[in-house]
Formats: C-alpha cells, structure tokens, sequence
C-alpha cells in the first residue's frame, strides 16, 4: 500500500433549495464529478492513499451514489468542517492515525470539483516533491492582460509574473502537518498560502490548462466537450 496521501477536499453542502446538489455530486458524463476525481488519483502511478473530506450530511448520499454507480474505488472518508481550512485540517487529523505515515510520505490536496486533473500531471507533482522541494504547486501563467487595484486607481502587472494556481497541491507530510497546526487565517485561500506563512519554499510546477475548477454551471459543459475530446482520441 502506498505511504502518500490525497486528501480530496469536497465538505460544500451548496443550495438545497429546488433539490440542488453540491457542484461535486452533478453529473459530468455519466457519473458525479467526484467520481471522476477520485479516479484519476487512483489510475496515477502515485496511486495514494485517498483520504475524502465530505460534510456530514453527504455520508449517506455518498454512500448511495457508490451503490448506484457500483464505483468501488478505495479511499475513506472524513468529515469537513466550517471553513476549507478546517476541512483539510481534519483531513489531516485522519492521516495522522495512518500507520503507513512517515517522515518521507506525501500529501497532496485537491479540490473535489477538479475532476479533469490528469494522472500525469498529478505524478509529475508527487516525483517533483522532495526534501529540497517540500511544497510543489501547479500554476499556469496569465494569458489574458492583468490590472491590480480597484475600479477607480488601478495598473498594469506585467502577466509573465502572475500566476493561476491550481491543485493538487503537494507538501512533504512533516511540513504540511506542522503548517495546519497554525490558527487559521483569513488569508488562507488554499494549501500554499497557508505553508507560506511558515515557510516561503514553494515551487511552482506548470500546470495544466485543462485542469479548471468547476465553479459555474457552464463548467460543467466546458468539462464534458473537454471529455468528447479526450475520448475521440482513445
């Protein structure tokens, strides 16, 4: 069994109002898109230990969508907490308890809404990670014009220097288990600003376009021709 860890970070409840469903639990080509996300941890060569951080009130539906889909991937589930830091803060709590955890395993955290990640991309981060590189973060370059300010005093960033980051987001354990000991910050929009703040040795490894967060209901269409795509070629 491997000693690195994932922890897929999936605790949003969003709208039950008109029978809403969380964006992970949509439907992206035939199955929940967390599906999707878990199965392309399990198909890398990494093939970590997956570690799932749902909200309590998505056990059952979770366990009832594995049943329907016969989706019989290993991995154990968390609860998530109130924030995304707390989530991944517990998620660590869980990993803690490993006995496969060592000081030479690795965790990455994604986030569950991410179902294109490719396996390739997500082995080159767990190959690149080491005890030179501890913190490794896919980000891919600006290719539009950037402005930093606000609607009235505003200027030019040159976009070679700005960067969109993306998970998964690869720590050695050590360092992203003392980084999560931290009281939470404001500030703390992801995994790297939180290690940041103990420590500013983070690598960023090109990402992969392809990789978008579903957020709106229009990604989940962009995903599905990024999935005809994918499949014209097999």
């Amino acid at each position: 069994m491997s000693t690195h860890f994932v922890i897929i970070v999936a605790a949003g409840t969003g709208s039950r109002l008109g029978g809403n469903l969380p964006k992970q639990f949509l439907q992206l080509d035939e199955k929940p898109i967390l599906m999707h996300t878990l199965e392309k941890f399990a198909a890398s060569q990494s093939n970590p230990q997956i570690v799932l951080v749902l909200s309590e009130q998505m056990f059952a539906l979770w366990d009832e969508l594995c049943k329907e889909f016969d989706f019989h991937i290993p991995h154990q589930v968390t609860k998530g907490g109130n924030s995304r830091f707390q989530s991944v803060k517990n998620g660590i709590e869980f990993i803690k308890g490993s006995p496969k955890l060592s000081q030479e395993s690795k965790i990455a955290v994604h986030d569950g809404a991410r179902p294109m990640v490719s396996s390739k991309l997500i082995d080159e981060l767990y190959s690149t990670c080491n005890v030179d590189k501890p913190a490794v973060i896919p980000a891919v370059q600006s290719t539009n014009s950037v402005r930093m300010g606000n609607q009235d005093q505003n200027h030019a960033v040159d976009r070679q220097m700005v960067w969109l980051v993306q998970t998964p987001q690869l720590f050695m354990s050590n360092l992203l288990i003392e980084a999560y000991e931290q009281p939470e910050e404001n500030y703390f929009t992801d995994d790297a600003s939180v290690v940041e703040k103990l420590s500013n040795n983070l690598y960023l490894l090109p990402g992969d376009q392809q990789n978008l967060k579903i957020t709106f209901e229009e990604d989940i269409a962009i995903a599905q021709q990024l999935f005809n795509k994918i499949k014209r070629y097999l």
